[in-house]
């Protein structure tokens, strides 16, 4: 039976991989996507999938999230609007102290936003004593109905891809041959050896429960809590550091969810529906990594290198990686996919404040032998 060829596979079919897929199919690529699960059957799928600008003072992370989200709302608005929902998301202080540098993180909101005092908030069915920020085209996504979307008409198998190996300047992976890989894997990373990236998982729970509150915004403040949409309110969080491997979702975390958000919105008749759970992947230093992935063992061949000399990267040919998303994957990833498609298939430069090299350097400094 002869090997099956493509322009590009992608390995991962969450939002990462879902955005990079559409992108590439876009640019007239020949794109298959493989998933062990499903689409969205991981991370992408458990996510509350708000989208929103990031809080405090100008950083290349928090530049890095208000650009993808002015590049995200616009994507989904205008191809998307069906899975898009732009309710506006307020951002409630947790406590006084952080509710006295609002006014100093309001110089660098890039978004549009309004000041929402008390009185404005309780007129709206939320209990907070503090002014709080409201984005107002900020909002959630449909997070599997999104995915499917983003590769509708792109060969999707579902398949756990155990090796890929390259061999006469093409990858093979599961009886089918490509140009390009890539690894859009979250916090597995077993087909290649990139421990320099420091890609780790996250556990993260969502619940969503059945209400008749007339909730018409979403709320964040240390979880997320959707406006009530078709009688629904979804609630999310991300906080379990501890969990390594992935585990049944628990009916428990979802009540600790219901009574943290019974501090700001009247929960009494919140019926649950169904928990999600999954894992959100960050690398070493908490910002993405996009682009080529270094040949570790190649590297480590230079003289000197763990001395503090640098080489010229040495790169796995065609291989490319989107991770590290974190819990704001579907605020990143249209951008981040739009960057890597445009490197794959026209050679431009993607985004430097992704670039994994950073990362690489950063580990071969700490090395120890």
């Amino acid at each position: 039976m002869p090997t099956r060829s493509y322009d590009t596979i992608i390995i991962g079919a969450g939002i990462a991989g879902a955005a990079t897929a559409y992108y590439l199919n876009k640019l007239g690529q020949k794109v298959l996507v493989f998933d062990k699960s499903g689409v969205a059957s991981g991370g992408s799928g458990a996510a509350g999938a708000f989208v929103s600008p990031k809080i405090g003072v100008s950083s290349p992370l928090k530049d890095l999230t208000d650009d993808a989200f002015a590049f995200a709302y616009s994507f989904y608005a205008e191809h998307f609007p069906d899975h898009y929902h732009a309710t506006g998301i307020v951002r409630i202080p947790k406590n006084s102290n952080d509710a006295s540098k609002i006014p100093y993180y309001s110089r660098f909101h890039k978004a549009k936003n309004e000041i929402f005092n008390p009185e404005q908030l309780s007129k709206l069915h939320v209990n907070s004593l503090f002014e709080s920020t409201l984005f107002n085209e900020a909002g959630a996504c449909d997070t599997v109905a999104l995915c499917e979307a983003l590769l509708d008409g792109i060969d999707l198998k579902l398949l756990d891809v155990k090796k890929i190996e390259f061999i006469d300047d093409k990858w093979q992976v599961e009886g089918y041959e490509t140009a390009n890989l890539v690894l859009t894997t979250g916090y597995e990373n077993n087909l290649f050896d990139m421990k320099y990236m420091g890609i780790k998982g996250t556990w993260g729970n969502r619940a969503d429960f059945r209400s008749n509150l007339p909730l018409g915004i979403t709320l964040h403040e240390g979880l997320s809590i959707s406006a009530n949409m078709g009688g629904i309110i979804k609630l999310g969080a991300t906080h379990e550091l501890e969990v390594k491997e992935p585990k049944p979702c628990d009916e428990s975390k979802a009540m600790e969810l219901k009574d943290s958000a019974s501090r700001l919105i009247d929960t009494s008749d919140f019926e649950l529906v169904k928990t999600y759970c999954g894992m959100r992947s960050g690398s070493r230093d908490f910002a993405p990594v996009v682009g080529k992935v270094i040949d570790t063992a190649s590297m480590l061949n230079y003289p000197n290198i763990l001395n503090g000399r640098k080489y010229q990267p040495i790169y796995i040919q065609n291989l490319f990686i989107l991770n590290g998303l974190g819990a704001r994957g579907f605020v990143l990833a249209p951008y981040l996919a739009n960057e890597l498609a445009s490197h794959i298939v026209k050679q431009s430069e993607i985004d430097n404040r992704v670039n994994p090299d950073r990362l690489f350097w950063n580990w071969i400094r700490k090395m120890k032998y």
